[in-house]
């Protein structure tokens, strides 16, 4: 397969990935009989970012997908899952590229790209949502933290990135993991330019 099939499946695969987790959002809003806006206020979140992803508009992101699903009642693999699976998920390297993926911890992020391969999707009841993640640099120079209720753990695999945490600021090279609560504003961005990958997995209660 070629360099411009691979990307045009990319794409497609991405387009796929927004339109269905925007219309899962929209079939559990309405279910509740909330407008947008009530989602909005209820979530924390801007108006525009609620109505962009029930559209499709934009590529998902974790953070407000978190609070998203807090406000409608639902785990966040409510939205990521097709179907569901008793048993355990077994995850092939080869089976990344298939997973669903996200973007950024923000729906606009100066961290660099983030995007998340969901390494868990169709397990039922799970608690943890655990991600492959590769983190490409951005030119942008202004940190923006953000928070939400759970923990993370994240293990580094290739390359350097740089987590701010509060006031602090870790750097985790190759074999270094950091285990940490989320309701601390905090950022997982590049570390001076590097490309990254990473393993993380995002605990959060309903």
């Amino acid at each position: 397969m070629s360099k411009i099939e691979d990307t045009a499946d990319a794409q497609a695969a991405g387009t796929e990935t927004k339109a269905g987790i925007g219309a899962k959002i929209t079939e559990l809003r309405e279910s509740l009989l909330l407008s947008p806006e009530e989602l909005a206020q209820r979530c924390g979140c801007d108006i525009q970012v609620i109505k962009d992803l029930e559209a499709g508009a934009v590529a998902p992101s974790l953070a407000p997908l978190i609070k998203i699903t807090r406000s409608l009642g639902v785990r966040l693999g409510t939205l990521l899952d097709d179907e569901e699976n008793l048993g355990p998920i077994f995850t092939k390297a080869s089976d990344y590229q298939n997973s669903t993926r996200l973007k950024g911890l923000e729906t606009q992020s100066d961290a660099g790209e983030l995007s998340f391969a969901a390494l868990a999707e169709g397990k039922v009841s799970r608690h943890m949502e655990p991600f492959f993640i590769t983190l490409e640099p951005s030119e942008e120079v202004e940190h923006t933290l953000s928070a939400h209720e759970g923990e993370e753990w994240l293990y580094a695999l290739e390359g350097s990135l740089e987590i701010a945490y509060g006031k602090e600021v870790y750097v985790l090279e190759p074999g270094d993991s950091i285990y940490y609560d989320s309701i601390v504003p905090h950022q997982v961005r590049s570390y001076k330019g590097q490309c990254a990958k990473f393993v993380a997995c995002v605990y959060t209660p309903l």
